[in-house]
């Protein structure tokens, strides 16, 4: 059940010469030019870093592409980044880039996003890959790419620029303000880091998370990737109820951005307010180390209470639309067949997290 990854259809050519320029395909793992245009560009985000390319290819033997305008010897101004996911299970193909919530182009204008997006196209009409599938925050494919919509999201953004006692005057008074100050008269414990402690009390309280949402866990290995790939740039946040780890969440950093991945917390404790306590630790550190946006990802537009969750907060939404070619009905979730969500609640969690360990390299 190995995933053989390779983003180079055989079929073509290393350079297509398209009708204004040339494009061309780098490694973003070994070419330093692609680092150093992440580090300076506006659009770039945490998806686009070395670090998680890494810890894609470290954990799911993915392998990546750079298209760019820009030949070898110039410096490197734009680029898109693919990832071939390649799956007897749900076949082969390129995504902009796979377990990140939006992978913005990074361009200068959409000529150059649709003169990329006209490049990849071939990769699927060579007949190497289903479909190819991007993931932009803002950018939207022109109408010559026959890129069509697949799925829309709600996507929530923080704004830190204000002083600290604005932004908890945005919280909302009873959902957010009154638990983190529950989770305060509780004298709930907080520990922050990357220990292994932490990382596997986080994975606890992930399984149950996932099991009450009818769901396999992410591979354990993967959030190891993450803590080797991203070191102080990641942080484990736990709050205690005693010497009971209650929530949890995961957050990396990229510039000035600190970004909410994952978070999870024990039911039976969910009124103590420990998931607010460790959203308030992780807005005021990020804060104070002048960050100027919380990412708080993407939500499900049929999952209205984690929509509501972060409008609690005082974050903006927007529409974060994925794109695809050729154009098709929404891809369904291997997770969606009713049998699989009533079955998982009472499967065994050693069960459980194998079956995580082994599909989720082909989900993307």
């Amino acid at each position: 059940m190995s995933t053989v990854a390779s983003c180079a259809a055989p079929a073509l050519t290393r350079k297509v010469e398209l009708p204004s320029a040339a494009v061309h395909e780098i490694d973003p793992l070994t070419d330093p030019r692609w680092d150093a245009m992440v580090n300076r560009h506006p659009k770039s985000s945490v998806f686009h870093s070395g670090n998680w390319l890494r810890a894609l290819r470290n954990v799911y033997g993915y392998e990546f592409v750079v298209l760019t305008t820009d030949s070898p010897a110039a410096p490197l101004t734009n680029g898109l980044v693919l990832c071939r996911v390649r799956s007897w299970l749900t076949g082969s193909r390129l995504v902009s880039l796979p377990f990140s919530d939006h992978c913005e182009p990074l361009v200068g204008n959409s000529e150059e996003f649709d003169r990329l997006l006209n490049y990849t196209q071939r990769y699927v009409d060579s007949g190497q890959n289903k479909y190819a599938e991007i993931r932009p925050a803002s950018f939207e494919p022109g109408a010559s790419t026959k890129f069509a919509r697949r799925l829309t999201y709600c996507f929530h953004r923080l704004d830190l620029k204000p002083s600290i006692d604005e932004i908890f005057r945005h919280f909302h008074k009873d959902c957010v303000q009154r638990k983190i100050r529950r989770a305060e008269r509780e004298k709930l414990r907080y520990e922050e880091g990357s220990s292994e402690e932490l990382l596997e009390q986080f994975y606890r309280l992930m399984v149950l998370t996932r099991r009450r949402q009818s769901l396999p866990p992410q591979p354990f290995a993967w959030f190891q990737g993450l803590v080797a790939a991203f070191g102080s740039s990641l942080k484990i946040r736990v709050a205690y109820a005693g010497d009971t780890p209650v929530a949890s969440i995961l957050t990396l950093s990229h510039r000035r951005t600190m970004i909410y991945k994952y978070g999870c917390s024990d039911a039976a404790f969910n009124k103590l307010g420990g998931t607010a306590l460790l959203f308030w630790k992780a807005i005021q550190e990020a804060k104070a180390a002048g960050c100027h946006e919380l990412d708080m990802g993407r939500s499900d537009s049929e999952n209205p209470g984690l929509i509501a969750f972060k409008d609690h907060w005082g974050a903006a939404s927007s529409s974060l639309t994925y794109w695809q070619y050729p154009q098709a009905s929404a891809r369904r979730d291997i997770w969606q067949p009713k049998f699989i969500k009533r079955l998982i609640p009472s499967t065994p969690s050693v069960l459980l997290k194998t079956v995580g360990r082994l599909l989720y390299k082909h989900i993307g």
